[in-house]
């Protein structure tokens, strides 16, 4: 009997060498006579240990981590195929700390099924939500989310319930639903992590969205620096098209629905929601006017869905398992789960699940495991490039929407970079503003302009140029650019640099001594 083993198809891996180490264990496999059957699954988020290689014995899997093609043969000697002792042996999988203290709604099956392979993901409760929204009927399902008090993991945090009611009552002889998955910001791969380990539960979420609100056509918007992804993606939407689960009369249901991808073309700002329903129209990725709002006119003018990745892959298991239980997860206004992705300075970067109500400081630290460096932590921006640098005083802030909000910060897409005592502040305040003007659509003026002035102010200020009267100037056109910018691109520009001018506005002194 062939031993099972699994080696993870996934960009992070595969950057460090998950490739070259499956080649090197199926050769070496195939000259010492040993059978084993290859898997190449998703990854279970802990980047910090990829490639991580496990192998199942008798029914348990058992995980090697940081594998290089190199430990091939050593690991062979060690007895891998028994689960055998070695120095990058980890454990079983099902007991290391990192996985197991997390709240795994959404991504349960990231690392576990083989992404491709429908007969896996159906093992899995694959399909399982789907067929039931379809005896359920659509109002239920959406009445369901409602409960849950899901809401827009892209960021915005809006009620799902709340757009999908919007889409449902819209009469409209064609409906679309669209998942925005072009995931720019700095810090973020949950969506990529996601798409790459368990793409059928995204194409199920969307199918039960179009289903509760009269949709038969969905499109994935995804970010073109995602090759890998867009090749997955692919192969299991064919996959599903194949075995019934989409296009005409989806398994004699009479729901009709099928989906597309849609490449983008590098664009930051096309992950605001307008500005992608104009790219996917085949035009000029720039902002809309609003109202309408994409629920009443959308894509082609259509009433429509925008939801993220996450949004619409944490569907399922709310149908599955209801929305009471999953707005039993969290604190307040923020219900569920979030997966909050570790990166910049950190010593276990990688992707943690947990429901809100932890804090920054819990969730850097016990799975983090602080600085990669060892050095103090300075300074953590959470929610991408427009997100507030938050000081060190201020991690045991719980992980909550709002909790955020009250000390001027967003959680947005969950991304966490951390920043040692090395940082110099004053240089990510002015990366704020330079990001802005290289990514704005140009659409409006105080985006547009104020980005350039921005940068023009803080060169200034670092120079020591008149330093109080520019310190006022920047202030008055953080306060334009927030007010007036036609969307959130320039509106949260302000928030890195205000947080940055409010909490290490030491940086900006003149002639200061580089930290040891």
């Amino acid at each position: 009997m062939a031993t099972r083993i699994y080696v993870p198809r996934e960009t992070a891996a595969i950057s460090v060498g998950a490739d070259e180490v499956a080649i090197a264990i199926a050769r070496h496999a195939k000259e010492s006579g040993e059978k084993i059957e290859l898997i190449r699954n998703g990854s279970w988020g802990a980047t910090w240990l990829e490639p991580m290689v496990e192998v199942v014995v008798d029914d348990k899997r058992i995980a090697y981590g940081n594998i290089e093609p190199a430990d091939i043969p050593d690991l062979f000697k060690s007895g891998l195929l028994t689960g055998g002792k070695h120095a990058k042996r980890v454990g079983p999988t099902d007991e290391i700390p990192y996985l197991i203290n997390q709240d795994r709604w959404t991504f349960w099956r990231c690392g576990l099924i083989d992404p491709l392979s429908i007969d896996d993901f159906t093992a899995h409760q694959g399909f399982t939500a789907v067929s039931k929204a379809f005896k359920s009927g659509p109002q239920p399902v959406i009445d369901m989310i409602k409960t849950s008090g899901l809401r827009g993991r892209g960021g915005a945090a809006f009620p799902a319930g709340i757009k999908w009611q919007t889409v449902a009552d819209t009469d409209a002889e064609q409906k679309y639903i669209t998942c925005n998955a072009d995931e720019g910001d700095s810090g973020t791969f949950s969506d990529r992590i996601l798409m790459e380990s368990d793409p059928l539960a995204l194409i199920e979420g969307m199918m039960i969205a179009g289903f509760a609100v009269g949709a038969s056509r969905g499109y994935i918007y995804l970010r073109a620096e995602y090759p890998l992804t867009y090749s997955i993606l692919m192969r299991a939407i064919v996959a599903a098209r194949e075995a019934g689960w989409l296009g005409n009369d989806i398994q004699g249901s009479g729901f009709d629905f099928d989906v597309d991808v849609h490449l983008g073309a590098g664009s930051y700002v096309c992950g605001e929601e307008t500005a992608m329903l104009e790219s996917l129209e085949g035009k000029a990725g720039v902002v809309r006017y609003r109202p309408p709002l994409p629920a009443i006119e959308g894509l082609f003018g259509k009433p429509t869905i925008v939801n993220n990745v996450i949004t619409l892959a944490s569907v399922p298991n709310i149908v599955n398992l209801g929305g009471e239980k999953y707005a039993a997860y969290g604190v307040n206004r923020s219900t569920g789960t979030l997966a909050f992705q570790l990166a910049g300075n950190i010593k276990r970067g990688g992707l943690v699940e947990k429901a809100f109500g932890l804090t920054l400081r819990e969730i850097i630290e016990d799975w983090g495991g602080g600085t990669a460096s060892g050095r103090p932590i300075r300074a953590v921006q959470v929610g991408g490039p427009l997100g507030a640098y938050i000081p060190e005083d201020q991690l045991d802030t719980p992980l909550d929407y709002e909790a955020f909000l009250d000390i001027g910060a967003m959680l947005g897409h969950g991304g966490i970079v951390v920043f040692d005592d090395t940082v110099d502040m004053a240089q990510q305040a002015r990366f704020a503003m330079e990001f802005c003007a290289i990514e704005s659509c140009g659409k409006c003026t105080p985006c547009r302009i104020g980005s350039v002035r921005g940068v023009e102010i803080i060169d200034r200020m670092i120079a020591d140029e008149n330093r109080d009267e520019n310190h006022e100037l920047l202030l008055e056109l953080c306060d334009t650019m927030e007010h007036a910018s036609l969307c959130a691109m320039g509106g949260l520009t302000p928030l890195p640099v205000r947080s940055v001018l409010k909490y290490f506005a030491e940086d900006f002194a003149p002639s200061q001594e580089p930290q040891k």
